[in-house]
């Protein structure tokens, strides 16, 4: 019992550090940033929450996957990791050309406002919403570096005596929590000047860098080795 009290201790002294650990890995840029920023700008809050939901969900997956032993699995197999990078890769230069196509587009139509949900359903619509959850899912999903990260993060904080499943699976649960809060509320934020964000001019703009940050990203998952 007293073990058992000490070990509880011991994690929730640790929690500080690692909600401290959390914030900053957040704020770091990256393809969910760039995902997040471009979706509350082009499509406002509610159309950056199901890209916000579908990037947790596929952390925390991860997250079990690491706890469960699979994901060193992955890190470990030069086969799962190619395959991983390629698709990881591939699904951000699609997003990246999606956004250039549709910059593009808006300039030969002398950006008409009809364009501004060019190929997409509206924003309320099932299929888009899914479509949403679906893109930042993958995006998680598909990088080997997070399977690389979460070996190397979570043990960190799991006293050595508790069952690493369970407690892994608690800390991710956390770290899912905070990472909704900070997302939304920098989706609520640039979601606030969406009306701006959505001018023919600007939607364009944004589009085309927007579509050069993440073929630059896919690019880099492409070069990088482990």
């Amino acid at each position: 019992m007293r073990t058992t009290m000490m070990n509880l201790m011991d994690l929730v002294s640790s929690l500080p550090a690692f909600v401290l650990a959390v914030v900053l890995i957040s704020a770091s840029p990256g393809p969910a940033m760039a995902l997040i920023l471009r979706r509350a700008a082009l499509r406002g809050f509610s159309g950056a929450v199901p890209t916000v939901l579908g990037l947790e969900a596929g952390l925390y997956l991860w997250a079990l996957l690491a706890a469960a032993g699979l994901a060193t699995l992955v890190a470990a197999s030069e086969v799962a990791f190619l395959v991983l990078r390629v698709v990881g890769a591939g699904f951000l230069l699609y997003l990246g050309i999606k956004a250039w196509r549709s910059a593009w587009r808006s300039r030969e139509t002398g950006g008409a406002a009809e364009e501004i949900a060019v190929e997409e359903p509206q924003s309320g619509s099932a299929p888009t919403w899914w479509r949403a959850f679906g893109e930042g899912a993958v995006v998680m999903l598909a990088n080997p570096k997070i399977a690389a990260f979460m070996i190397a993060f979570y043990p960190q904080f799991v006293p050595a005596d508790r069952p690493l499943f369970a407690t892994t699976a608690l800390l991710a649960v956390l770290q899912v929590a905070i990472e909704i809060v900070l997302y939304l509320a920098l989706a609520a934020a640039v979601g606030r000047a969406g009306a701006w964000f959505r001018r023919p001019v600007i939607r364009r703009r944004l589009d085309a860098v927007s579509g050069t940050v993440l073929v630059a990203l896919g690019l880099r998952v492409a070069a990088e080795s482990r």
